[in-house]
């Protein structure tokens, strides 16, 4: 009887073996071998729809839904859906070669075609789009992208992408050398990437106005601007955070320097028996705060991390809590960096206050780094880059046409032309604008490719 069974054990191995390898073959993986990616289960589902700013890990819809979507079973709210607009015809395309991994990407809007975030390329095609705070997708917006990605980040396919506005207040404290000012007792610093989007810069910000910030939350009570508007059409104040002082009694809790009233506030993309000191919010009010003291009528889970085991995640945001190489965190995110590939700056600048991207994949709760790009280090800067990738439209004059609806001003004597002149700058000619600062709603192009 033994030696009929030892055969046996090893042929089911070797079956069970081959199964895994075919599962994996067919739409699984995006690993690296630090987490690797989540296999996709049979059939699909359809993705939930989720509230701007709300949390919950993206699902696929029930059933036979892939497994481990990164994108949010949110539940419906009181916001606008805009339509993703027409495509770019360019885009990577839904099912495309080696867009396997479940993933979401936070950060800021870095290109528009369909969405660049984080540089890495979005389709939006299929996406449902959802958007607070303003009437559409905007270079140096934040954003919360969930979809597919390959295991290498170079490009992806979103099932949702959301969007809102982090602080809107009257700004005071304004300090130009130092790059920074206060809305309602939040520090907001600037650097070379903040989008202007009806300013030249923080000299046209005036103390006692109301102004709209985009950002990324960093330590408590400081949000790192990606897109600033100094005339807001909305005046509402909004805040976004780091809660701590949390009192559960009185219903309390503080925002850098602000206290906030929750007492009667409704909550969504979190339950209020969740609320925790170190949670990121987003709180709406209905008046400005008065003696530092906001009563708000709505709190909100800022955009949900992802921390199922095999998740791809990108983040972009100012590190935190830096021990070391392999213990840091970005937007509250556990990161172990020690084996990532690392751009834009020396290793050994990476600490507290360094503005980054991280690509990777969740494991155990901590993002385990595959690539790592230094954006901005205090006090030396970083590189900053915008891309815009579609047909002109509402075209003037080199010094004014539009990619997508975003002003661009082509005109400088330092602009490269490729596969082409500025002569060739027309209504629907396809191109590919790449510029490294929007002022005054501009972007102001380096390079200009025309494509077919």
């Amino acid at each position: 009887m033994s030696t009929i069974k030892t055969p046996r054990r090893l042929m089911l191995g070797l079956l069970f073996t081959g199964l895994v390898a075919l599962l994996l073959s067919c739409g699984g993986g995006g690993g690296d071998g630090s987490g690797g990616g989540s296999v996709a289960g049979v059939g699909s589902g359809a993705a939930g729809t989720v509230p701007a700013g709300g949390a919950g890990d993206a699902a696929a819809g029930t059933g036979t839904g892939s497994t481990g979507d990164a994108g949010g079973t949110g539940g419906t709210g009181d916001t606008s859906t805009a339509s993703n607009g027409s495509t770019d015809g360019s885009g990577v395309g839904s099912g495309g070669t080696g867009v396997t991994a479940d993933a979401a990407g936070i950060g800021a809007a870095d290109g528009l075609g369909s969405i660049i975030l984080n540089g890495l390329r979005y389709d939006t095609d299929s996406a449902a789009i959802t958007i607070e705070d303003a009437t559409e997708l905007q270079i140096g917006i934040s954003a919360r992208v969930a979809g597919k990605v390959d295991a290498d980040f170079t490009s992806g396919v979103a099932t949702q992408v959301v969007s809102a506005a982090e602080l809107r207040g009257a700004a005071s404290g304004i300090d130009i050398l130092g790059g920074s000012f206060v809305v309602m007792g939040t520090t907001v610093s600037i650097d070379t990437a903040t989008v202007w989007a009806d300013a030249s810069g923080l000299s046209d910000v005036t103390a006692g106005s109301i102004v709209q910030v985009w950002g990324l939350p960093s330590a408590p009570g400081t949000l790192r601007a990606t897109r600033i508007q100094v005339t807001p059409t909305l005046t509402a104040p909004l805040v976004t955070g780091t809660v701590e002082n949390l009192d559960s009694t009185r219903k309390t809790f503080t925002l850098g320097q602000l206290t906030v009233d929750f007492s009667a506030a409704a909550f969504a993309g979190l339950d209020a028996s969740s609320l925790a000191n170190g949670t990121i919010v987003r709180v709406r009010g209905a008046t400005a705060p008065f003696a530092n003291l906001l009563v708000a009528t709505k709190v909100e889970g800022w955009y949900a991390i992802p921390v199922s085991n095999g998740i791809a995640v990108q983040l972009a945001g100012v590190i935190t809590n830096f021990a070391s190489r392999g213990s840091f965190k970005v937007l509250g995110t556990p990161v172990d960096a020690t084996n990532a590939l690392i751009t834009g700056g020396p290793v050994g600048s990476l600490g507290n206050g360094v503005k980054v991207e991280v690509d990777g994949f969740m494991s155990v709760g901590v993002l385990v780094v595959k690539k790592l790009r230094i954006r901005n280090i205090p006090g030396t800067g970083g590189p900053a880059s915008f891309t815009l990738i579609g047909a002109i439209g509402t075209y003037n004059s080199p010094a004014d046409f539009r990619v997508r609806g975003q002003p661009v001003d082509a005109s400088g004597s330092g602009t490269v032309f490729e596969n082409g002149t500025a002569s060739n700058l027309a209504n629907g000619q396809r191109v590919t604008v790449v510029g490294d600062r929007v002022v005054n709603g501009v972007l102001i192009a380096q390079r200009v490719t025309f494509t077919p």
